[in-house]
């Protein structure tokens, strides 16, 4: 019987393993997850520590009962992967102090990420936290209700997170202005806290547009996060638990801190096994995720993956590439070899009463690195037609190379609910396919008053950044 290995039991891994089993029944499906959750959506964290979501559970895809019993996977948590040995093809796991030492036929490397740590003095006081994990949410979490209660316990898995609704305490300090510190920036103000949020450079969710950011930061300002612009912590302060963030401009007190600098790949195991690495610092694999090691696959937060528009390796961390990825190997493994398919950098984010979303190469510099001339217009529409008694207004980016005229990246921000995450993916399209803004002006987009003007904010841009080239 052929044995199929995968080390990481989220979202890569369990794709794999799940389309690998149901593809060959017949094959020897192992998981080894180092922790005890596995195929959870750890990007809906920020909403389960705010309280939209009720139980650390819901975010839960399936349970380690079902792949063992529904789907027939030997999945084996709390089982940490110490060594791949390539050459006797087996790889030797630890738990409870017990050593197995399990051999393979193909394995796959879904070892996932792990959260940046500023190189700064404090990060082991009380009080600092990081969200990468289910028990990282669930700390933020009792945080969030030990600060509501007038004596502290533990807040339990279920409920509101914030069902006491006095004495909340603040201030508290958010390091990093990507996804995590946005999203947590609402999630803690929501529950009444005094947000301070530190990014290092001149803006806030740097892989989108200067439009896009700028709008972001100047709603969270509305909201009352006070946003500290060209603010790298320096250090965090205070004798046994936090008392401040220190920058080059002063001492902010604060009572906690997350850390929010973005995630790096976890490649120590590969590494140790002869697996290459990326110029990105990801293992590198070929289109159907193969590593330089024959049989031995990576998927997920610690690959890397081809750029659509430039065509080199890139790090994306995201979910859909991670599970479509698995899926792709899943099939390979099961004799019907598949592409794991070329990514495009497409994320969207949400904050507060605004919707923010980018896909593709918007950064002049590197798509100078690439050979692309960039031009770039930014224009605002109506989201829906004018005379409609509701509507709000998408402001749109969009970013093309003036000698062949393809689209190269945009970005949108608008209202919530007012569309920019949703037009997005008609950009996604034309950013994949390699369209021309003329062609892009005319993409038959819907029409309805409710939903949309004549012309979509989308096509108004590729209008004006066409008469632009």
């Amino acid at each position: 019987m052929t044995t199929f290995v995968v080390v990481g039991g989220d979202a890569a891994g369990m794709s794999a393993a799940s389309k690998a089993k149901r593809d060959d029944p017949d094959l020897d499906v192992v998981v080894f997850e180092k922790g005890e959750w596995v195929s959870y959506g750890a990007c809906g964290l920020p909403y389960y520590i705010k309280g939209e979501i009720q139980a650390l559970e819901e975010l839960v895809s399936v349970t380690p009962e079902a792949f063992r019993e529904e789907r027939d996977i030997d999945l084996r948590t709390g089982h940490e992967v110490v060594d791949i040995d390539p050459d006797d093809r087996t790889v030797t796991a630890r738990s409870d102090g017990e050593t197995t030492v399990q051999p393979y036929d193909a394995l796959l490397v879904a070892t996932g990420s792990a959260a940046v740590e500023p190189p700064i003095e404090g990060l082991d006081l009380e009080g600092v936290y990081t969200l990468g994990s289910m028990s990282d949410g669930k700390e933020l979490r009792e945080f969030v209700a030990r600060s509501r209660e007038t004596s502290p316990t533990e807040q339990p898995d279920s409920g509101p997170a914030c069902q006491y609704l006095e004495n909340c305490s603040g201030p508290v300090g958010i390091v990093g202005g990507g996804y995590i510190g946005v999203e947590m920036a609402e999630a803690l103000a929501e529950n009444g806290f005094e947000v301070h949020l530190f990014q290092r450079g001149d803006r806030v969710l740097k892989g989108f547009s200067d439009a896009t950011s700028e709008a972001v930061a100047d709603h969270l300002d509305e909201q009352g996060v006070s946003v500290h612009l060209n603010a790298a912590a320096e250090s965090i302060a205070g004798g046994g638990a936090v008392e401040a963030v220190v920058t080059a401009d002063g001492r902010v007190p604060v009572e906690m801190v997350l850390l929010g600098t973005g995630v790096r790949p976890r490649t120590d195991l590969a590494e140790a096994a002869g697996i290459e690495l990326g110029p990105t610092g990801a293992i590198a694999t070929d289109a159907y995720r193969e590593t330089n090691v024959e049989g031995v696959y990576a998927a997920g937060d610690c690959a890397e993956a081809e750029h659509v528009v430039t065509g080199d390796p890139a790090y994306v961390p995201l979910a859909l590439t991670a599970n479509r990825h698995g899926r792709a190997i899943g099939r390979t493994i099961a004799g019907t070899p598949t592409e794991g398919g070329a990514v495009a950098g497409t994320a969207a984010v949400k904050a507060f009463d605004v919707e923010a979303a980018r896909t593709g190469v918007l950064d002049h510099g590197k798509a100078r690195e690439a050979g692309f001339d960039p031009v770039t217009e930014t224009i605002d529409a109506n989201s829906r037609a004018g005379y409609y008694p509701e509507g709000g207004t998408v402001r749109v980016t969009l970013t093309a190379d003036r000698e062949s005229g393809r689209v190269l990246g945009g970005s949108l921000v608008s209202e919530y609910g007012e569309g920019a995450v949703h037009r997005s993916h008609a950009l996604v399209g034309a950013v994949t396919e390699g369209v021309t803004v003329g062609e892009l002006s005319n993409y038959d987009l819907a029409y309805a008053p409710p939903f949309n003007t004549t012309w979509d904010p989308i096509l108004t841009a590729a209008k004006v950044l066409g008469g632009q080239l």
